[in-house]
């Protein structure tokens, strides 16, 4: 098979499977937008709490991606499908005690996060009903890496659909047919994040009998994962505390400006997974073509696979554009905030191919396990954007401040690191050979 046909093969399921938590928050945004603008804002708090804790995790698939396709690559399938599953046990593990700890915390991170009155109120409520779902997306996000790095790219496709099915089907029923409020958009989504988890550990227990792989947890196995997957944490952690610090100012534009700022981070977050697709196929193939010892297919595929990222940018960003008017009426009926929503996604629309620069680098990275380097970039580009996403506060709150704050974050967040991964990439330093 042809190197660009290895790459679809990857890339397309990839993107359906990717966008299953953004749809989720998108059908939640799209129900809680017709309750009103007061529980719109309190979901931009509780929703980005909840994909903040979900996306710190992102580790594990990963992790997991690189871990297994580098054994692939070498000839070990059973032993890459028992990492899998290892990686899955800790998920299960850091879900149940990170979820009960952010339970407990729920009011107190609210207020962190700029939250006050009856927003406070309805961002604590959504994110407590939603958290009992997150051992079983973690548990998804270990399976998921798995299954990449067998270069399975169906399973997690079929899941995925599945799951953002039937969260969209519970969510209706519990906020409009059981009149829940927001709280039924929280409950609908564990629910529907916990039968995700459940299937995903079920199918890959049958390809590790198969395989003749260990099934029963190994501390020091998991510990093991929890070291490959450490620097990613670090690397996350950098990312996920600049979209903090994003929302935290969008808090303070307003109600209106918070509102829009949610619907438009939905937005961008599903762009971000349909631009990502084409970095997790560059995963599994960089982790298999290194695993062989093949730095020169290593190479051209990260060649390949950059044009392709960039182009798929700038063809989306041309969508954006032209569908900015409907979506912004979808997510709400209030007329400041789809102003604002249709306004701001012609600000991200012309930063997309960076966008999409970014993500293939990144992904190429971490399928080479250059985790390391990922960590210190990382926190290079936080420590720039700061000041950049702060001057948002002096300017006049709404329109400017929110133009200002997405400027920032599209433009001199992604810039910085562009400029990090590409100056990685460039070189031969994280092209490690062998299993």
């Amino acid at each position: 098979m042809s190197l660009s046909r290895r790459v679809l093969a990857l890339a397309v399921p990839a993107f359906a499977a990717l966008v299953a938590q953004p749809l989720m928050m998108l059908a939640d945004t799209w129900i809680v937008g017709h309750l009103g603008t007061v529980p719109l804002a309190g979901l931009g708090i509780g929703s980005g709490l909840l994909t903040t804790v979900t996306g710190l995790m992102i580790f594990l698939a990963y992790g997991s991606t690189s871990v297994v396709a580098r054994q692939i690559g070498a000839g070990h399938r059973g032993r890459g499908i028992e990492l899998g599953v290892q990686a899955m046990w800790l998920a299960g593990l850091i879900g149940a005690t990170v979820g009960a700890l952010t339970w407990a915390a729920s009011p107190l991170l609210a207020t962190a996060l700029g939250a006050t009155g009856e927003v406070h109120a309805q961002a604590v409520e959504y994110l407590r009903w939603s958290l009992p779902g997150l051992p079983g997306m973690l548990v998804m996000l270990a399976a998921t890496g798995t299954f990449r790095g067998l270069a399975d790219a169906r399973t997690p496709l079929v899941l995925s659909i599945g799951s953002a099915a039937l969260n969209l089907l519970l969510n209706v029923a519990f906020v409009f047919g059981l009149g829940m409020g927001i709280g039924g958009a929280g409950l609908g989504t564990a629910l529907a994040e916990t039968a995700l988890g459940a299937t995903a550990a079920v199918l890959v227990a049958r390809k590790a009998r198969a395989a003749g792989a260990r099934l029963r947890p190994s501390w020091s196995e998991m510990m093991s994962s929890l070291a490959v997957g450490v620097p990613l944490l670090l690397r996350t952690v950098t990312l996920r505390f600049a979209l903090l610090i994003t929302t935290y100012i969008a808090a303070q534009q307003g109600v209106a400006g918070l509102a829009a700022h949610h619907v438009v981070m939905q937005v961008w977050g599903l762009l971000s997974y349909a631009l990502d697709a084409l970095a997790i196929a560059g995963q599994t193939i960089i982790g298999t073509a290194l695993g062989a010892a093949n730095a020169r297919e290593a190479r051209e595929s990260t060649r390949l696979m950059t044009w392709w990222s960039v182009g798929g940018g700038a063809v989306i960003g041309v969508l954006v554009v032209l569908a900015r008017g409907p979506v912004a009426a979808f997510f709400s009926p209030d007329d400041t905030v789809r102003t604002l929503v249709a306004w701001l996604l012609v600000v991200i629309s012309a930063t997309l191919p960076l966008a999409g620069f970014v993500f293939l680098l990144d992904g190429v990275l971490i399928g080479a396990g250059d985790g390391r380097y990922l960590a210190i970039a990382g926190v290079i580009t936080l420590l720039g954007y700061a000041p950049l996403a702060f001057g948002a506060l002096a300017v006049d709150p709404g329109r400017p401040g929110l133009t200002w704050l997405w400027l920032a974050f599209a433009v001199g967040f992604m810039g910085l690191r562009a400029l990090t991964l590409g100056l990685r990439a460039r070189g031969d330093h994280w092209m490690r050979l062998g299993a």
